[in-house]
């Protein structure tokens, strides 16, 4: 399944990870799927980590209700979570795998020295360890329709 990204959510999610660097950002991420899985909107949350928010996120259980609540008053699908890693790659951290659960797709953008470095998206496979997905990032919005049916 190929995981394509409009360009205004794409857009984004970068801008958030841009303004909050040094620490690292998070949101959530909306659409549909049938053969592929397709993001239209993007939407920020506060990392609600105390500490060390260079190197860890943290969301709200509040910010998963309003995140259901959106998808549902929106009829989209909550298809995952996005986050920052500053000065590091976009890959998974040991502790990315720990938080992460199934169905999820995790959208990681790496940001170096403040400027955006790398996008990547990852999702677990049934040993519960994360994998690569293909990412397809557009330049424009997105209309469903054209990917769904």
């Amino acid at each position: 399944m190929k995981v394509i990204l409009s360009g205004e959510a794409k857009a984004t999610m970068v801008e958030d990870a841009l303004s909050t660097y040094p620490h690292e950002c998070c949101g959530f991420f909306y659409g549909n799927e049938k053969d592929n899985r397709v993001i239209t909107k993007s939407i920020p949350v506060n990392n609600s980590k105390e500490e060390n928010r260079e190197r860890r996120f943290e969301i709200s259980a509040k910010d998963y209700i309003k995140a259901e609540e959106y998808a549902d008053e929106n009829n989209l699908l909550l298809l995952g979570v996005y986050h920052s890693h500053p000065d590091h790659p976009a890959i998974p951290s040991e502790h990315d795998l720990r938080q992460a659960v199934p169905y999820f797709s995790y959208i990681i953008i790496s940001v170096k020295k403040g400027k955006l470095a790398n996008i990547l998206s990852w999702r677990l496979n049934d040993e519960a360890r994360f994998e690569e997905e293909n990412l397809e990032i557009k330049k424009e919005e997105i209309n469903l329709d054209q990917f769904l049916n």
